[in-house]
């Protein structure tokens, strides 16, 4: 391009000065600035159309007239407070039970057949299978193993029978009678209290005896003697001795209650090695 050109000419035509401008760059950057002049005023008239639709629809929402709310009173009704404290309701009344058929029992007595009353006659043998023998005739279930309840002589009063394992001496019991607080207390009643006889150590006597004794439901120990064990030497006298002096011990548990039982307990009498 001559000099003389190059101050009055396009600063495209100087960079495309003696290329192909039929090529594309050329024309893209020659329409730059007209693209981009349409690409604004396209995103401004967008925006322009999308305020001017949300002020009129926002025109058109509020035409219709407003309407006022209407609050009506509404009265509860008075709800009576409960009583408390209310008393519980009763039990329900137990259950009477089942009755048993029953059949008089007739005692036999020497009368005329015209003297014999119809409620007198004896019932039938086969009848008796399957019916308790009672004081009256009743009606009831046959005697597939019910208990049948206590029938009231007039006195009004039921007794309790007696339990006989009040005063009876267990031999085998769940929980076995023992000495306050195990096996070494034991060992230190022992230690304090047991005496070798003399005479036994003299002819070096030694053994084992067992004590049998009754421990009751307090604890207290009675009826002590050596069921076993050396005769001689004062030993069987030396147990029963510091069985008798020691004290209550702890009695022995069957069904869930203190009873009464017997207790062995075996003393070691042994003589040390010189």
């Amino acid at each position: 391009m001559d000099v003389n050109k190059i101050l009055n000419a396009n600063i495209l035509d100087i960079i495309f000065d003696g290329r192909n401008k039929d090529y594309g760059a050329y024309e893209l950057r020659t329409q730059y600035n007209k693209r981009l002049r349409i690409a604004i005023i396209s995103t401004v008239s967008l925006c322009v159309l999308l305020l001017g639709g949300f002020f009129l629809a926002g025109a058109i929402g509020n035409g219709p007239k407003k309407q006022n709310m209407i609050v009506q009173d509404v009265e509860l009704q008075d709800v009576k407070e409960q009583k408390k404290d209310e008393p519980p309701p009763p039990p329900p009344p137990p259950k009477e039970p089942p009755k048993v058929e029953m059949a008089k029992f007739t005692p036999p007595k020497i009368v005329k057949d015209e003297e014999v009353k119809k409620e007198d006659k004896p019932p039938e043998q086969e009848k008796l299978e399957d019916t308790k023998i009672g004081t009256v005739n009743q009606e009831g279930q046959k005697d597939e193993g019910i208990t049948a309840p206590p029938v009231d002589q007039g006195k009004g009063v039921v007794e309790t029978p007696k339990n006989d394992d009040e005063d009876k001496i267990f031999t085998k019991v769940e929980i076995e009678s023992s000495y306050p607080g195990g096996d070494a207390a034991w060992q230190r009643y022992l230690y304090k209290n047991f005496h070798y006889p003399d005479e036994a150590q003299n002819n070096e006597i030694q053994g084992t005896v067992v004590v049998q004794f009754i421990v009751d439901k307090e604890g207290n120990i009675s009826d002590v003697q050596a069921v076993s064990g050396p005769t001689e030497g004062g030993l069987r006298d030396e147990a029963v001795r510091v069985i008798r002096k020691s004290g209550k011990w702890t009695p022995a548990v069957q069904n869930g209650r203190n009873v009464k039982s017997y207790k062995r307990q075996p003393i070691v009498f042994k003589l040390q090695d010189q």
